[in-house]
């Protein structure tokens, strides 16, 4: 039997493993684990099967929250040109410009320029994925206010047909000038 260190160690099919077999437990049954762990050749206490299995339901229920309140915002408030979106990368951007003047700010004694360059390299990277986001997320949003414009011409031009037929059928002028009204407003 090999004996090895913690959790973090173990090789990415038996970590996966482990986290179905606690998920599927309910975050119970740690000696049995300890068992299969060690009948696999790890020597993992149940102490830190346990410490690991907090962490990892702390981290599910996290998820499950935010995906709950994710469905709560889009069904309160559809997005379908994903606003929420264009916000938040402004809000990143923003964070990223300020980062990037402050590590120009700092000092050699606060920060050598080895790490300096380090860290602008990362923010660089993060900054074109960033970029890359907002072209498509740009080009979405256009692709959809050009679908919503194609629509409501459509929807402009049905009205508009079945108001003349109504016009031509004893509808008043007043009340066919007002349906046109109305129409354009939607477009």
């Amino acid at each position: 039997m090999t004996s090895r260190g913690g959790v973090a160690e173990l090789p990415p099919s038996v970590k996966t493993w482990l986290d179905r077999a606690l998920a599927d437990g309910n975050f119970s049954g740690y000696q049995r684990l300890e068992e299969a762990l060690r009948q696999r050749g790890y020597g993992i206490s149940k102490s830190a099967i346990h410490r690991y299995g907090q962490k990892l339901e702390r981290r599910l229920a996290a998820i499950r929250a935010s995906t709950e309140a994710a469905k709560l915002l889009a069904d309160a408030s559809p997005d379908d040109q994903d606003v929420r979106s264009e916000a938040l990368t402004a809000l990143i951007q923003s964070e990223l410009f300020e980062t990037i003047i402050n590590l120009q700010e700092a000092s050699e004694e606060d920060l050598p320029s080895a790490d300096r360059v380090k860290l602008l390299s990362g923010a660089a990277k993060n900054i074109a994925t960033l970029t890359r986001s907002s072209v498509g997320l740009k080009r979405f949003q256009a692709e959809v206010k050009a679908e919503m414009a194609k629509a409501a011409s459509a929807l402009v031009d049905k009205a508009e047909r079945a108001a003349t037929k109504a016009g031509e059928r004893g509808l008043s002028s007043e009340r066919l000038a007002q349906l046109r009204r109305d129409i354009a407003g939607m477009a």
